[in-house]
């Protein structure tokens, strides 16, 4: 497996500076937010575009992974990460992420990224049950993971904590009305752990729909806030070794953007950590 780390740890700096920093530290890869302000597709100019392949020629670095997961730029009052969401009751606020979604996946064909990560359908509404919820999410991605078979880039959804989907078990459901060869799994270990899914004996189970991981330490509490590996209860040994017995090559992104205000110790020591228990 290869350690990337997300720049969504890295908004207070521009994106050549935060990949000139990655690369130092030493990480093989990034993943890139598709967002302001280092990547938001909707105004990211063909020189802008050529600026971020520079950047990552100049400091050897790949990408991972493009993180069209949250989306700062609409600026929404009730969460910048998750809203505008898939299933808004409002259609004409659904088709924003919809076509953000879309833009995402030509923007990761362009830049040469095996994937994006989308969120897993939104706050469900009040009132509103999961079923129909399911149905509406399902109805909203099929266009656009039909836009992803065109473009030759993986649609990975990303179960999270308070979201439609949340658990390993919800996500087979919802895989079941899937079809698309595009659509896949971003599987992240600490929020696996947040909602009780013990990460290393359920990476087996949808072991054939994870396309990436994402890792980070997640408190014995497991209320959800991402942390350096070492500083929450997550057992990483145990995650480790399941990923390698799924015979995964692929990337495993260290995502930590709680710690925007000094974001390079966060990825050193990440880095340092996660490489001891590899080697161990």
């Amino acid at each position: 497996m290869k350690l990337a780390f997300s720049t969504n740890a890295y908004l207070n700096f521009s994106f050549p500076e935060a990949v000139r920093r990655l690369a130092s530290i030493g990480y093989q890869g990034v993943e890139i937010m598709a967002d302001v302000p280092h990547a938001w597709p909707a105004y990211l100019l063909a020189e802008q575009k050529q600026a971020i392949r520079a950047a990552l020629a100049d400091n050897q670095l790949a990408i991972s992974n493009i993180n069209a997961f949250m989306m700062h730029a609409v600026n929404d009052p009730r969460q910048k990460y998750w809203h505008p969401s898939w299933i808004e009751p409002d259609r004409h606020y659904r088709q924003i992420r919809i076509e953000h979604t879309k833009r995402s996946l030509t923007l990761a064909r362009e830049l040469g990224a095996p994937c994006i990560t989308t969120e897993p359908g939104g706050p469900v509404e009040p009132g509103q049950s999961w079923s129909a919820a399911l149905k509406l999410f399902v109805e909203m991605i099929k266009p656009v993971a039909d836009h992803a078979e065109k473009e030759g880039v993986l649609l990975l959804v990303e179960p999270e904590p308070g979201l439609l989907i949340e658990t390993a078990d919800q996500f087979l459901e919802f895989m079941q009305h899937m079809q698309s060869p595009a659509v896949g799994m971003n599987f992240d270990i600490g929020h696996s752990y947040c909602v009780n899914d013990d990460p290393a004996t359920t990476i087996p189970r949808v072991a054939k729909y994870i396309r990436h991981f994402h890792l980070e330490d997640i408190a014995a509490t497991r209320v959800h806030h991402h942390l350096v590996p070492g500083e929450g209860a997550i057992d990483f040994a145990a995650c480790l070794k399941a990923i390698r017995a799924m015979n995964y090559d692929g990337w495993v992104t260290i995502e930590l953007y709680p710690y925007i205000d000094d974001p390079d110790p966060a990825a050193r020591t990440a880095l340092s950590r996660v490489r001891a228990i590899l080697e161990a």
